[in-house]
């Protein structure tokens, strides 16, 4: 058989059934008969009912459905040959569909139906008859469903990210690469997810192109957002003299819960009039880095930003340095805090051993402060510390410089918020920008997926993984979580179906592709995808590359010697895609409930002016949604996904008790121009 990379004749020539024959593959469609023992095909096509129906995987829990080879379907092709039309890509199958949706199966079908004795006697064709031609183009348009059906299942199985590094995806990209090992078993191939969901996607995405996209797919839909501008900078209060005594602060989880801790510890300080030492980040089991706050911020900046409202020192004093602080009652666990206390909780319980002692250790300090009711100028200063106090190290600003420039094509051209992210070297840009000002930006899409396997985990959600699944789970939640499995020893717990119908699962690759593709991004549409090590490696993520090509990730975009330096450091390789997610002209988030997601949200709120589209998907509303995957139409699904996140999309004032570094647009972090 010939490549897939034949040019089709022209229609009007003249073609021999035998031609037709070479250039187009014939696919036999197995029936439920067909189906291999370990339930291979996992969707079977219902004639009457136009859907398909997911084969469930308890049936089989120990032969999880393999995609690979010909997923379980009969084939006519050779090896050889298979092995040719894989290797011809993407474009060529969608060329191959287009080729078949301009009209060409009309010439196809007339062409089968000439026998090869017509063909010799002169040409004499038998579909000028109208009932044969009726029922040619029946054949026809059932065999291109089937066909695009085989091609959308064996383009999930057979594509590969070429350009993404298996740093990113078999976990090297992240310190925790030993752990993620202990449970190899997420590296297996999944099965198709929402199939008959993915093959509309596709279709829709080929049919795309060249369409305009939506109106409001890249710009915030609230316009009085540009009346809010950034002034937390402002400084109205005295200077704290920090003379009752000094705060230690270890804090606990990973750069973004350090983050808040950081901002909470400043407000903490101030309200206790006392001096802070710079913070200390504990050793996660989880993220296993041992990076510090001078690793990732300008320590130097830091202090000297917040000296009009606190004192900020390196060290304790000499004199306290050799105090035992957990015999003398100084040291305060962060289960002795409860979440979001109010300031009153301070002044009541801490601050008598701040008195007494001179120092009191904060041990695992996270998210243990208020954000209503509070002082209105301590609102303001976390404000002040999240958004101007806190700047990543020249080493990670010029490398995230890199990242920006190679997503925007090195098109000379800058955001609003690159100067906040890389600071001086946003001056590459400028240059470049006065050399050609022609270009156009290219705008790229961040997508922050949290789907891994500490999130997977912990959502004590399925995700259609069977039962090695589920033990895979369970032994990483024995040795991370073990207070979540006593809990589910001892107290009976909701399913994983009222978790998902609830919108408590965080959303899979397969989900989050199809949000985009409702949303009305292009095919072309360029994504930096966000995250660590992805549950489930390429398999799992065989839907969003094939649909999206053009989705890179950092490991794919800096150079083996550019990211050598950030190997072992989880933190800093979040501090990076902490950079790609903020300037991105849109970015769309998985779970809002994550830390990366909340900040980097109240970020481009804080600093873009209004301009800056955040996609916050409501999870509850898009699992009624997927529910009915087996039946929903596409133009429906497309439909009711956008008006779900367009309600989400929209930015007000921050509600009450609600997080400022989330929600700044409040009097107390930006001021409203009226």
């Amino acid at each position: 058989m010939a490549t897939p990379t034949q040019t089709p004749k022209d229609p009007n020539t003249e073609t021999s059934p035998d031609q037709l024959r070479i250039s187009i593959p014939r696919i036999k469609i197995p029936d439920r008969s067909e189906t291999n023992n370990n339930g291979a095909w996992s969707s079977s096509f219902h004639p009457r009912s136009h859907s398909t129906t997911p084969r469930s995987r308890q049936s089989s829990p120990r032969s999880p459905t393999v995609l690979r080879g010909d997923i379980g379907t009969p084939s006519r092709l050779s090896s050889s040959s298979l092995k040719q039309e894989r290797s011809s890509g993407f474009k060529f199958k969608l060329r191959f569909l287009g080729f078949l949706l301009r009209g060409k199966q009309q010439q196809g079908s007339s062409l089968l139906l000439q026998t090869n004795r017509g063909k010799r006697r002169g040409g004499r064709v038998w579909y000028k008859k109208k009932r044969l031609r009726g029922v040619g183009s029946v054949i026809g348009l059932v065999g291109l469903f089937f066909l695009m059906n085989w091609w959308m299942l064996s383009t999930l199985q057979d594509s590969n990210v070429d350009h993404a590094k298996d740093g990113f995806f078999n976990g090297n990209s992240s310190a925790a690469r030993g752990e993620w090992r202990k449970f190899a078993k997420g590296e297996r191939p999944q099965r198709v997810v929402f199939a008959r969901m993915l093959g509309l996607a596709a279709h829709a995405l080929a049919e795309g192109q060249g369409k305009p996209e939506p109106k409001d797919l890249w710009e915030e839909p609230l316009i009085p957002a540009s009346a809010w501008t950034p002034c937390a900078d402002q400084h109205n209060s005295e200077t704290c003299e920090g003379s009752n005594g000094y705060i230690l602060v270890s804090a606990n989880g990973g750069i973004n819960q350090q983050r808040v801790a950081v901002c909470n510890a400043v407000a903490v300080a101030r309200l206790l009039n006392s001096s802070l030492v710079v913070p200390r980040f504990l050793f996660s089991s989880v993220w296993r880095d041992v990076s510090q706050f001078s690793d990732i911020y300008q320590e130097d900046h830091f202090i000297n930003y917040l000296k009009h409202d606190i004192q900020i020192v390196k060290e304790l004093p000499v004199e306290l340095q050799s105090l035992d602080l957990e015999a003398i009652g100084s040291t305060v666990n962060d289960a002795d805090i409860t979440k979001e206390s109010k300031p009153s909780f301070y002044l009541k319980n801490i601050l008598p051993i701040l008195l007494q002692n001179r120092v009191v250790h904060l041990f695992g300090f996270g998210n243990r402060l208020a954000f209503d009711p509070i002082p209105f100028e301590l609102q303001k200063l976390r404000c002040r510390c999240n958004f101007h106090a806190l700047q990543f190290v020249p080493k990670i600003q010029e490398t995230g410089s890199l990242l920006l420039q190679r997503m925007r094509q090195h098109t000379p051209s800058w955001g609003p918020l690159d100067h906040y992210l890389v600071g001086p070297f946003t001056a590459e840009f400028n240059m470049k920008a006065k050399e050609d000002n022609r270009k156009k930006k290219s705008k790229y899409l961040a997508l922050h997926l949290r789907f891994e396997i500490d999130m997977v985990a912990h959502s004590m959600c399925d995700f259609g993984g069977g039962e090695d699944e589920r033990e895979e789970l369970e032994a990483y939640r024995a040795i991370h979580f073990p207070a979540l499995t006593l809990l589910k020893k001892t107290t009976k717990l909701p399913s994983a179906a009222e978790l998902r119908s609830e919108g408590k699962c965080p959303l899979t690759p397969e989900e989050s592709v199809l949000m985009l593709a409702a949303l009305g991004f292009r095919r072309e549409t360029r994504v930096y995808l966000a995250g660590a090590h992805i549950y489930g490696g390429k398999s799992r993520l065989a839907a969003l590359t094939s649909l999206y090509p053009n989705l890179v990730t950092k490991e794919s975009l800096l150079s083996t010697s550019e990211i050598e330096p950030f190997m072992n450091f989880s933190s800093q390789l979040a501090a990076l895609d902490f950079i790609g997610c903020a300037a991105a002209d849109a970015f769309a988030m998985t779970d809002s409930g994550s830390q990366l997601s909340s900040l980097v949200t109240g970020y481009r709120i804080y600093f873009g002016g209004g301009k800056m589209s955040s996609i916050r998907p409501n999870k509850r509303r898009l699992a009624s949604i997927f529910l009915k995957n087996s039946t929903i139409e596409w133009s429906e699904f497309e439909e009711r996904v956008r008006k779900a996140v367009k309600e989400s999309k929209q930015v007000q004032e921050r509600p009450l008790a609600r997080s400022i570094y989330r929600h700044p647009r409040s009097r107390e972090c930006m001021c409203h121009t009226d």
